[in-house]
């Protein structure tokens, strides 16, 4: 199942450092799949964003997945994909970036011909060949039509997609330079949310996340003494504050760090898909690793 790890220290800039796969320590380690793309995503001081994202198609690539990104920025977002749709190819490697925001997806969307029909013009915002590109390229025509407002995009955009379109899971995070959205849709997937105190629950510690596959590894120091909004695929660390967001619920961690929440989808897909819906290898990405 791919990782998704977002996280907000806005209105702060902060340091932060990330290992995107932590190297296999045991035989155990060593016999689960190997992922097949790591990727993070930052905002410089300007609100550009930057992508340092591969391909695990090698050992060469690997070794780009295992060493340390140092980083500064207010939001950042980490992605580990196990492929379900297009090859081992960068242009299919999350986050990806439109309209100078970022995103990254854990889920199958079905039929990308009406999903590509439903684009349009939005259909050139597209490289490569996944469905949570073209989703997010929708979510992008459906923020424009309202203005900016990227909460009304996503609404409109998976709402669409749940009465439309063949739906696994819609499982997204979406950053722009200050701002954080993340939409757990249906409950397929985990989606857990932590509202972090400076300092975590002792009050004088660092940030130290770490999920319990080795896959994503984050480390900032700024965050004993700032708070933090982070959004994960898995609880990271013992934080008893760590709580699973609703199905359907679109959460939104603001500039000033106020979070909100609201249900947009209380049903489940009008075409809902299981995973004997799926061919073996979309069927494999969907599982726990």
């Amino acid at each position: 199942m791919c990782r998704l790890f977002g996280l907000s220290a806005a209105p702060h800039r902060v340091h932060a450092t990330f290992w995107l796969l932590e190297a296999p320590d045991s035989l155990a380690a060593q016999s689960r799949r190997e992922p097949d793309g790591t990727g993070l995503g930052i905002f410089d001081g300007d609100g550009e964003p930057h992508v340092w994202k591969q391909p695990l198609a090698a050992y060469e690539d690997k070794k780009f997945a295992y060493e340390a990104k140092q980083c500064e920025s207010a939001t950042f977002l980490a992605h580990i994909r196990y492929a379900s749709t297009g090859g081992l190819e960068p242009a299919n490697t999350h986050p990806f970036r439109q309209h100078d925001r970022l995103f990254a997806h854990n889920g199958i969307i079905g039929d990308l011909p009406a999903l590509e029909r439903r684009l349009g013009d939005y259909r050139h915002l597209v490289d490569g060949d996944t469905d949570s590109e073209r989703f997010f390229a929708l979510v992008t025509k459906e923020t424009d039509a309202h203005h900016g407002d990227v909460g009304a995009g996503i609404i409109a955009a998976a709402r669409w997609a749940a009465e439309h379109l063949p739906v696994y899971a819609i499982n997204l995070i979406l950053n722009t330079p200050t701002e954080l959205w993340a939409l757990r849709y249906p409950d397929t997937h985990d989606l857990y949310v932590l509202q972090r105190s400076p300092g975590g629950t002792h009050g004088n510690r660092h940030l130290e996340h770490a999920s319990a596959a080795g896959r994503i590894r984050a480390r900032s120091g700024p965050l004993a003494h700032h708070r933090a909004v982070v959004v994960a695929s898995e609880r990271m660390d013992e934080d008893p504050g760590w709580h699973n967001l609703k199905a359907g619920q679109l959460l939104h961690a603001g500039p000033d760090q106020v979070v909100t929440r609201r249900t947009i989808l209380d049903h489940p897909p009008k075409h809902p898909l299981t995973l004997d819906d799926l061919g073996a290898h979309a069927a494999a990405s969907q599982q726990g690793q």
